[in-house]
């Protein structure tokens, strides 16, 4: 009796222990765990190759699988040796990085905790494989496409690239149960018609243009509820649905026609929020995925939380919105007259995508009454006079301002006006370089 009771104990601590993981233990664990050092967008093939290594050396399995247009080395990943296929593939589009990191945190963290129970039936469950940086050429460069010119993730069918020649390849020799496509949004995205940025959207992916449900694509919409779940604690409000218009050409689409019903991961931003927490939130979808398969949680997971989600939208975000600036334009002649003009007007601004250690450029975007416009940081201009430091403000130019009190007098045609009268403010390459504050935050 004394061995059942002990038994019996045995068994319930080890439920306990399995299922004790919760998406804010999942996002302590990357905290104190992840290995990854620098911003996403800054990894190149290299610093790949430095994080695969200490991947080898943890005893992952890393294989070289394939060459890039250049001749860059992909990778593969494996871990786990269960009979549930799992492939997921990152930085198809050399310019979105996150989920490279993220499947960096995720393999070390696994290997490192694999005779943890709850980690092991992840592993007993299943075998992962990754390809952590399908397009390395484009990862150099940070472009999206490669080296040829061609979006790998429209040459499905065509399979003109060398990497699209080795997903497919690596697909149908596997022929995977579920695959994980990780891409990344633009920054502006929205959750909807609303303001809030999507940080995260998924797409449960249909096979065919008539959109097809089938067990593996309702399994799939049960799993990223999953993870819906999960990253609703950190950012409520900030999870979209990626449209799920059919794409005959792109990967995505065709892994789920071809057998491996597909769930698209795209990691957008968060402002006042950096890459590396967009990391750890796809670090938090990743291992709820994977442990919600492994116990079997997934089958009675509702598809609600995931179809619920409100579709992207575009269009109605920007970076910075000036409000009801007094915009001075100096029209000077070729002889010695200037005529100055001042427009009441709302000037909104957009910070281009760059790498992390790169200075992003700042470009205004529109002029106007831009009442149907939020911006993610807005000021109100009503109080000053605004005129550009090195020509006029109009759409594509630089958003290099200077911020004059309207009560002051200034001689807007003074060929040295920077330095002839101080701007009580200024606005340079994102930033405020003086007066930060002078001008209201709305």
């Amino acid at each position: 009796m004394r061995h059942l009771v002990l038994f019996l104990l045995t068994i319930i601590v080890v439920s306990i222990n399995v299922n004790s993981q919760t998406p804010e233990k999942f996002a302590a664990d990357w905290d104190s765990e992840h290995v990854i050092k620098i911003f996403p967008s800054d990894v190149r093939h290299a610093d790949l190759k430095k994080y695969l290594d200490e991947l080898k050396k943890l005893g992952l399995k890393v294989d070289q699988v394939g060459l890039s247009n250049a001749s860059r080395e992909i990778y593969q990943v494996e871990w786990g040796r269960g009979p549930l296929k799992i492939f997921m593939w990152s930085q198809m589009h050399g310019d979105e990085p996150t989920a490279t990191s993220a499947l960096i945190d995720m393999f070390a963290f696994l290997q490192k905790y694999r005779d943890e129970d709850w980690v092991k039936k992840i592993g007993d469950t299943m075998t992962i494989r990754a390809v952590p940086m399908l397009n390395p050429d484009g990862a150099e460069m940070y472009v999206r496409r490669n080296l040829q010119g061609i979006d790998i993730n429209r040459d499905a069918l065509g399979l003109k690239t060398p990497e699209a020649r080795l997903l497919k390849q690596l697909r149908d020799n596997w022929n995977p149960t579920i695959g994980f496509n990780l891409h990344n949004q633009q920054s502006l995205t929205t959750v909807g018609r609303t303001s809030k940025q999507a940080a995260i959207s998924f797409l449960v992916v249909y096979g065919d243009a008539a959109k097809t449900t089938s067990f593996g694509h309702e399994r799939n919409a049960r799993i990223t509820s999953a993870m819906t779940l999960a990253l609703y604690k950190f950012i409520p409000g900030h999870i979209g649905r990626y449209g799920d218009e059919w794409t005959p050409t792109a990967f995505g689409d065709n892994f789920s026609a071809w057998g491996t019903p597909t769930i698209l991961i795209e990691t957008g931003a968060l402002h006042g929020k950096d890459e590396m927490f967009l990391v750890k939130m796809n670090f938090v979808a990743f291992m709820t995925a994977l442990q919600s398969l492994a116990t079997g949680s997934e089958r009675n997971e509702s598809p609600q939380p995931y179809l619920s989600l409100l579709e992207n939208g575009s269009g109605g975000l920007v970076n910075i919105i000036f409000r009801h600036a007094n915009i001075v334009s100096v029209n000077k002649s070729t002889t010695t007259t200037a005529t100055t003009q001042i427009t009441i007007a709302d000037i909104a601004s957009i910070i281009q995508r760059r790498r992390a250690s790169f200075a992003a450029p700042v470009t205004i975007r529109e002029l106007g009454n831009l009442g149907g416009l939020r911006g993610l940081d807005e000021y109100d201009a009503s109080g000053f006079n605004v005129v550009h430091r090195f020509g006029q403000i109009r759409s594509g130019e630089l958003t290099e301002l200077l911020f004059y009190k309207r009560d002051r007098v200034v001689d807007w045609a003074a060929a040295d006006l920077e330095k002839r009268f101080s701007a009580d403010a200024i606005f340079s390459n994102g930033k405020w370089f003086k007066g930060e504050g002078v001008v209201p935050k709305k």
